[in-house]
């Protein structure tokens, strides 16, 4: 497939939808009846991990881009939550929970180490960088 957009070139982002492929394929096993709670609501938060970034990529500063970086780390830890309960309704099990979860572990480091590659000399957010230059 053709690349016509900066955010397909980052490795970051392509984790990031392929976390959101298997949150999809993981929440179609969820009982009908939350179709409009965890499973939407899985699908939204792992949607929104993949849209920060590809969104804060068009932004024309390291320190946009940062701030989207950080609402994608946000909604990466909400969609980590959001399996933690499909796994204690025992929606899945632990053999689907480990590895989701460790995909979601890499890609944080991921988005944090982008982050940090950023020039950024002021932030409120809890993400320590180092000064720029």
């Amino acid at each position: 497939m053709k690349q016509r957009f900066r955010f397909e070139k980052l490795g970051v982002w392509q984790d990031a939808r392929a976390l959101y492929r298997d949150a999809c394929r993981l929440t179609r096993k969820f009982p009908h009846e939350e179709m409009y709670g965890l499973t939407s609501q899985v699908r939204r938060a792992s949607s929104s991990v993949v849209a920060n970034i590809a969104e804060g990529s068009g932004r024309n500063s390291d320190p946009d881009f940062a701030r989207f970086l950080e609402q994608a780390y946000g909604s990466l830890m909400e969609t980590a939550s959001h399996f933690y309960l499909a796994f204690d309704e025992n929606y899945i099990d632990e053999a689907e929970l480990d590895p989701v979860l460790e995909q979601a572990s890499v890609l944080a480091g991921r988005i944090v180490a982008l982050n940090h590659s950023l020039v950024v000399t002021h932030t409120k957010t809890p993400f320590t960088r180092q000064r720029a230059s």
